[in-house]
Order: C-alpha cells, then sequence, then structure tokens
C-alpha cells in the first residue's frame, strides 16, 4: 500500500469514526476533549478543515437552493401564510384611515406588490448566500452537526445577516421599483397630505418600506432553509450525496 492510499485510508476511517459517533457518545467526548482539542487532532493530517466542514456546506447550499426555489415564485411570498409580508405598522395605520373614505385598495394593492418585490428579489440573492455559506468554520462545522436541528440555520442567520440586508436592500429595491410597490406608496404618501388628521409618511418612507421587505424576506428564505435542515438531519432520503450521509447518516 502506497503512503498516499494509505493516508487516503486513514482520513476515511478518522471521518467516519468521528462523525458516526451517536450523540450521547459525542457529548460525552466533548467532556474530556474540547472544540480545540478536536481542532488540533484534525490539523494534524487525518482529516482537513475543509473535508471536516463539507457536510455542513453542503446541508446549508441544499437547503438555499431548495428555499430560493419556494419563496422565489409566483405567490411565494403571497400566498404562504408563513411568510406573508405584511405591510409595515405605520402603513397599516394608514390604511385604516384611508379604507374610511374609500380608498384603502391602494394599501392592499401595495402589499400584494411588497410580496411580488420579495418574490422576485430572493433568487437574484442566490450567490450572496452562497458566498456567506464559504466562511464556515471547523469549530462552527462541529457545534453545528452536534447541534439541534436548526443549527447550521442559525448559525448561517447570525452570522451573516448585517452583511445579506446590506448586499440584498438595492436588489429589493430594484424589484419593488419592478413590481410598482414604490410607485403605489408615492401615491398613499400623496392621498395622505389632502386628508386632514391622516397620519403622514416621512421622508425615509421609502426606505423604511424597502427594510421591513428585506427584514421579511430574508427571514421567509431561513424559515425554509431550516427546514431543509430538518428534513436532511430526519430523513435518510433527504441526504442526497455521499458527505451527507457520511455527516448525518448516524443523527449525531
Amino acid at each position: 500500500m502506497t503512503n498516499t492510499t494509505s493516508l487516503i485510508l486513514n482520513r476515511r476511517l478518522a471521518l467516519t469514526g468521528l462523525l458516526a459517533l451517536p450523540l450521547s457518545a459525542s457529548l460525552s467526548s466533548c467532556e474530556t476533549m474540547d472544540i480545540g482539542a478536536i481542532e488540533g487532532i484534525l490539523g494534524s493530517g487525518v482529516l482537513s478543515q475543509a473535508d471536516a466542514a463539507r457536510g455542513i456546506r453542503a446541508a446549508l447550499d441544499n437547503g438555499i437552493v431548495s428555499a430560493l426555489g419556494i419563496v422565489g415564485r409566483e405567490g411565494g411570498f403571497f400566498n404562504d401564510a408563513k411568510i406573508h409580508i405584511p405591510l409595515p405598522k405605520v402603513l397599516g395605520d394608514v390604511q385604516n384611515v384611508l379604507s374610511k373614505v374609500g380608498a384603502g385598495g391602494v394599501l392592499s394593492e401595495l402589499e400584494t406588490q411588497l410580496n411580488r418585490g420579495a418574490e422576485k428579489a430572493a433568487p437574484v440573492a442566490k450567490d450572496i448566500f452562497f458566498d456567506a455559506i464559504a466562511g464556515l468554520s471547523i469549530s462552527d462545522a462541529i457545534s453545528i452537526v452536534r447541534g439541534p436541528q436548526n443549527a447550521a440555520t442559525t448559525y448561517l442567520q447570525e452570522k451573516t445577516t448585517p452583511r445579506l440586508t446590506s448586499l440584498f436592500s438595492p436588489i429589493m429595491e430594484n424589484a419593488l421599483g419592478q413590481t410598482g410597490a414604490l410607485r403605489l406608496l408615492d401615491q398613499v404618501t400623496g392621498d395622505l397630505r389632502n386628508i386632514p388628521f391622516a397620519p403622514q409618511l416621512g421622508a425615509d418612507a421609502r426606505t423604511d418600506l424597502i427594510g421591513h421587505g428585506v427584514k421579511y424576506g430574508l427571514g421567509g428564505v431561513f424559515y425554509y432553509v431550516a427546514a431543509g435542515e430538518a428534513a436532511i438531519r430526519n430523513n435518510p432520503a433527504k441526504r442526497t450525496s455521499e458527505i451527507l450521509r457520511r455527516v448525518f447518516g448516524a443523527n449525531v
């Protein structure tokens, strides 16, 4: 057996042994070996950092593709009660005022086009999500494998939301412009000027609407990423690659 073949075999055996431990054994091992110690073993040449985190990245990649397929179609947000985007509170208050004078329909249409904007924007941001996944570290990966059903999604959400918000905002703004949501908002703002005692929208109304769409749009994507992660952890049929079967096959 050549040195190269032997090294490959050792790596495979090490990965199988590390990731095939049942949860109870994994937690017991944690009592005597912390993440730093595990990193030392993995860094010694038995297993590379990239290989150890690859399964988690694959799970998140699959989750992103699936989630964007669900939310990025017509009705993906609007027709789904779990992720439907409501109007911001101030616009909901305005809707009550306009309804009294028979002009509430424009706000209903704005809500529709806000959801349509999120449906258009989410698929455009696919590469942003993939880039966020690429930075997963070995210590994060080990914690995620041992974590709850949404551990990988929670990690991605906590680590990347500020950056994703910044990058996703212009995409959402463009989508809201395409659907007519921003035009409808301008119409509402103009209508309110002619209604005594009606709540007025501030100069930042557009920015506020875009930010609202971004917040709920990202939330909808993460909702379905979490659902995909749970499916991979609980359903062997969802482990569609060798690395997913190796990492999640023992329900670690």
